[in-house]
């Protein structure tokens, strides 16, 4: 049976905690284990004392029998003297994956485009502004049709509204001839006005002969004394 020295994790979640245990190399990383021979609490200071706890004594037994430490373990038994840990050298360690390096073609490809687009000559900028002015002519030219149209149609207009004036009499002659006769029949009844007046003028008040006739006791109807009735009977 294939003996290791490792950790098993425990502790809550975010917050972990290891045990330093000797187990069978083919058991799960947290499943059974053999003998605990101490703890590692990472949350706490690397100066910490009680950041690593090893039970030299028993490490060294299991040692001795052929049990083999991880890395990690090792390098905690290198800091407390019990096994130097060996110098590794992994010169591919730090070359990237597969898929890291197209991503990274794939950044430097982008980064190329947006300098080459950024870099571009003016010039691939001159036929797009030669189609602005040309779409901007265009627009004028049909601008000033339109306008001419329009002067054309309301000259049109202009000369119907003439023509129709010319064949129709003018309102103001008509009205003066409607209101001719009304002026007249009003001049003949101011003329008559003053005539009447003095013919009531001229004629006595009925009303005043009425009282010197109750005033005297004559009738106004009988003739008086002395009348022309009179006079052709002493004939």
């Amino acid at each position: 049976m294939a003996l290791a020295i490792r950790l098993a994790r425990g502790g809550a979640k975010k917050r972990p905690y290891y045990r330093i245990v000797v187990a069978d190399s083919r058991a799960p990383r947290d499943g059974r284990f053999i003998e605990k021979l101490g703890t590692y609490n990472p949350l706490l200071a690397k100066d910490s004392p009680e950041r690593v706890k090893l039970d030299a004594d028993r490490i060294s037994h299991w040692l001795s029998v052929g049990a083999q430490p991880s890395d990690r373990v090792l390098r905690f038994l290198d800091a407390a003297g019990i096994r130097e840990r060996t110098a590794r050298n992994n010169p591919q360690k730090a070359v990237p994956g597969e898929k890291a390096k197209e991503r990274a073609e794939e950044r430097e490809k982008k980064a190329a485009d947006a300098e080459e687009a950024k870099n571009a000559p003016v010039a691939e900028a001159a036929p797009a502004e030669e189609a602005v002015e040309a779409n901007q002519e265009e627009a004028e030219a049909v601008i000033a049709e339109v306008v001419e149209a329009a002067t054309e149609e309301t000259a049109e207009a202009e000369a119907v509204v003439e023509e129709v004036a010319e064949q129709t009499p003018p309102v103001e002659a008509e009205a003066a001839a409607e209101e001719a006769p009304v002026v007249e029949v009003a001049e003949e009844v101011a003329a008559e006005e003053p005539a009447a007046e003095e013919a009531n003028e001229a004629t006595p008040n009925s009303d005043a002969g009425d009282d010197a006739a109750a005033v005297t006791g004559e009738s106004a109807q009988e003739p008086a004394e002395g009348s022309a009735d009179e006079a052709e009977k002493a004939e």
